[in-house]
């Protein structure tokens, strides 16, 4: 499986990735909203897009659909029940559906509502396995909720999903956010350390090059993961008082999401 990650440099700070097969050339086009980029990079590799996949509905996610159909026939895949969100749509995906790329490259579908209720993320079937995160999962963070997500369905996501992917999973997500989420995990969790070691390696970063972190690595430093730190829960009990002595998890969660959209 080859992957080439686009930075689209606009002001939302998308990621766009093309994912080939290295028999065939044929590639998978995610969320190619800077379609002239992702054009621009299948030339340059010699490969052929042949599909397209959104991630979920938002316009930042779908805006390069029709140019990218328009310039290779390729064929828009997306989440079963997002048709009425997404033009043209033509093959709707449920969990564990398989993607196939050329002869060998297989991506398996995840279900991952909270963003969006219609939010698909891929797991590669590859001996180092790699997760296409979208909007659910960031570098250092989660996505929002604002525009048809749902917290509770968002948590849920994280703990019976992600959580248990191999720690060794490399995370690609739809946004370059790394270093404010971690200046974010440090507000929460000071005494962080692996967070206090990574904030200067992405600090004014150049995000066409930036780091790919593994999901084992997100669970040292991403304080959506990090629900059970008794620094994360002192610093929410300050910013929410009523909070239990011994919160559960998705309370943690929750609440977490909360500063973050305030922060």
């Amino acid at each position: 499986m080859l992957v080439e990650r686009i930075w689209t440099g606009n002001s939302y700070r998308n990621y766009n990735y093309l994912i080939a097969c290295p028999d065939t050339g044929e590639a998978l086009a995610i969320d190619p909203l800077d379609h002239e980029k992702c054009l621009a990079a299948a030339k340059a590799r010699g490969w052929q897009i042949t599909q397209i996949l959104n991630t979920h509905e938002h316009h930042d996610h779908i805006g390069g659909n029709d140019a990218v159909v328009a310039a290779t026939g390729a064929k828009v895949i997306a989440h079963h029940r997002a048709g009425g969100r997404i033009p043209n749509m033509h093959r709707g995906v449920r969990a564990g559906d398989i993607i196939k790329v050329g002869k060998r490259v297989e991506l398996e579908c995840l279900d991952t509502p909270g963003h969006t209720m219609c939010h698909v993320c891929l797991k590669s079937h590859t001996d180092e396995p790699a997760l296409f995160s979208g909007d659910t999962l960031f570098n250092a963070g989660a996505g929002n909720c604002h525009n048809g997500g749902n917290v509770a369905d968002l948590y849920a996501t994280f703990a019976d999903q992600l959580d248990k992917l191999p720690d060794n999973t490399r995370v690609y997500p739809g946004h370059d956010y790394i270093e404010n989420n971690l200046r974010f995990t440090l507000d929460r969790e000071p005494d962080n350390a692996a967070a206090t070691a990574m904030l200067p390696r992405v600090t004014g970063h150049d995000p066409a090059n930036s780091v790919v972190t593994t999901l084992g690595q997100e669970k040292t430093f991403n304080t959506f993961f990090r629900l059970k730190s008794a620094s994360v829960i002192a610093r929410l009990r300050a910013a929410f008082p009523d909070l239990p002595e011994m919160p559960d998890a998705k309370t943690v969660f929750t609440r977490l999401r909360e500063l973050r959209n305030k922060w």
